[in-house]
C-alpha cells in the first residue's frame, strides 16, 4: 500500500500558510492521533513530532469537470449476470472503491491509501495542550525565583588590568593622537611648501629659509612628543549582574507498587505522567524527573523499574512522601527549582498512616510545591487516604485530586486539573 508523506516543515515559504490551514481543517483527526501517541511514548521522549495519518475519504474534495455527454454503448466482455435494462446497485461504502484509477486499493473501500504527514514538536505540543495552563504560575511570576547572571555592559575608564579592552584603548589612542596632531601636520605641510618655494626664488633668501626650517623642526618635535598611548586612552570592560527568572523544574512521580497495583493500573499512571512531563516542558527549559515507588518502604528508581518491576506487600504511603521531602532538601533548593509532584495510587493505605500523609503534605511538601496532584486509579469506593486528601483540596490551592476509573478518563482528568482559570486580580 502506497503512502504519501508530507515532510514540509513550517518554513518561511508559501507552503507554511497552506500547512496551517490544513492543520485547522483536520484538527479533530490530528487530535486523535496525538492522543494515541501519548500512550506509546516514554515520559521523556519529546524530541520529535508525530506522524499523522488521515484517511483518503476525509481529504477528498468534490471536483467539477466537463461531462463526456452523448449516448454511448459499451460492451463489457464476460457479463453473465445482467441483461439490457437491469439496474446496478451502487458499490458498498458510498461508491468510493470502484477502481477508478485514482489510487483506491480495493473495490470494497477497505484498502484505500491514507495521507500521512508529520507535525513538528511544537505543533504536537500546541495541539496536545491547547487551552491548558499551569495553576499558580501567575503567582510564581510575581514572586519569581531569581538567579543572577553577569552580562557585558559597555566600557568604563577605570578598572582592573585583567579587564582592559585592548582594541577599544587603541581606538581611543588613535582618536586622541589624530585630534592633537591634525592641525600641526597641516601647518607642517604648508611650511614645507613655503620652504620649497623660497629655495627656488632668486635672489636667495637665506634668513627666511632658516626661519622656516626652524619652525618645521619645532612642529615635528611637538608632533613626536604626543605619546602613542596615554592613561586617558585606557578603556576597561564593564560587567553588571542582571536578575533572570529560574527556568528549571523538577517533577516527582510517586506511585504505589504494592500487590494491589496491577500492570494495567500502572500503565494508566504512566500515561498521566507522560502528559504532565510534556506539559512542564512547555514552561521550563530544564525539567528533571524523579521516580519514587513505594509499598511499605519507598525507593528512588529509574523509569523502567518504576513502571515494570514487580513488588508485593502492603502499603505505607508516608514512606514516599518522606523520601520526596529528603530529596528536595538535599538536591533541589527552593531558591533555584520549581517543584511539581504527581502521586498515583489505587487508594490502599494503612488506616493509621493516612493522617500522617496529610501532616507531611501540610507541613513539608505543599509549602515547597508549585503544584501537587493526586490521582486515584480505582473503580472501588474511596478509602481513608482519599478522605484525608479531600481536606487538603479545600485548604490549599496548589493541591488537586481526581479519580480515574479507566484509560478513557486520563486526558479528560488531566484537562480538568490544568484547565485555564480566569485571572483573579
Amino acid at each position: 500500500m502506497a503512502q504519501f508523506i508530507d515532510r514540509r516543515l513550517n518554513g518561511k515559504n508559501k507552503s507554511a500558510v497552506n500547512r496551517q490551514r490544513f492543520l485547522r481543517r483536520h484538527k479533530e483527526q490530528i487530535k486523535e492521533s496525538v492522543a494515541d501517541a501519548v500512550n506509546r511514548r516514554s515520559i521523556t521522549n519529546t524530541e520529535s513530532g508525530e506522524d499523522v495519518a488521515i484517511p483518503h475519504r476525509d481529504i477528498k474534495e468534490p471536483v467539477f469537470h466537463q461531462g463526456k455527454g452523448g449516448v454511448k454503448e459499451r460492451v463489457h466482455p464476460g457479463n453473465d449476470q445482467f441483461i439490457r435494462g437491469d439496474k446496478i446497485d451502487r458499490p458498498k461504502g458510498g461508491g468510493q472503491g470502484g477502481g477508478s484509477g485514482e489510487g483506491e486499493a480495493s473495490p470494497d473501500g477497505e484498502g484505500q491509501d491514507e495521507f500521512v504527514f508529520q507535525i513538528s514538536k511544537d505543533e504536537y505540543l500546541d495541539i496536545l495542550f491547547e487551552d491548558l495552563e499551569l495553576p499558580n504560575l501567575e503567582k510564581n511570576q510575581i514572586n519569581k525565583i531569581t538567579e543572577w547572571k553577569t552580562h557585558r555592559a559597555g566600557y568604563q575608564t577605570a578598572g582592573m588590568p585583567s579587564n582592559i579592552a585592548i582594541v577599544r584603548s587603541l581606538q581611543q589612542s588613535l582618536a586622541r593622537r589624530t585630534a592633537m596632531t591634525a592641525g600641526k601636520k597641516r601647518a607642517l605641510i604648508e611650511l614645507e611648501e613655503e620652504l620649497e618655494r623660497i629655495k627656488n626664488q632668486e635672489p636667495a633668501q637665506a634668513l627666511e629659509e632658516q626661519r622656516i626650517k626652524k619652525e618645521i623642526e619645532e612642529l615635528r618635535s611637538r608632533i613626536d612628543s604626543v605619546p602613542f598611548i596615554d592613561s586617558f586612552d585606557l578603556r576597561f570592560k564593564n560587567y553588571e549582574r542582571r536578575p533572570i527568572p529560574s527556568s528549571q523544574a523538577v517533577m516527582f512521580c510517586l506511585m504505589d507498587v504494592s500487590g494491589s497495583m496491577d500492570q494495567a493500573t500502572k500503565d494508566i499512571a504512566k500515561r498521566f505522567y507522560v502528559l504532565l512531563y510534556l506539559f512542564l516542558t512547555r514552561t521550563y527549559e530544564n525539567v528533571d524527573v524523579v521516580f519514587i515507588r513505594h509499598h511499605t518502604q519507598a525507593k528512588e528508581v529509574d523509569e523502567h523499574e518504576f513502571f515494570y518491576s514487580q513488588e508485593t506487600g502492603g502499603t505505607i504511603v508516608s514512606s514516599a512522601l518522606k523520601l520526596m521531602d529528603e530529596i528536595v532538601k538535599d538536591r533541589y533548593p527552593l531558591a533555584e527549582w520549581n517543584i511539581y509532584a504527581a502521586q498515583a495510587s489505587d487508594g490502599d493505605n494503612w488506616a493509621d498512616d493516612s493522617p500522617r500523609c496529610k501532616e507531611l503534605l501540610v507541613n513539608q511538601l505543599l509549602p515547597a510545591c508549585q503544584y501537587y496532584s493526586y490521582i486515584e486509579i480505582t473503580r472501588r469506593s474511596h478509602q481513608t487516604l482519599w478522605h484525608e486528601y479531600e481536606k487538603l483540596e479545600q485548604a490549599f490551592d496548589n493541591f488537586a485530586m481526581k479519580n480515574i476509573r479507566s484509560v478513557d478518563d486520563i486526558f479528560p482528568v488531566f484537562r480538568e486539573l490544568f484547565a485555564q482559570r480566569e485571572n483573579v486580580l
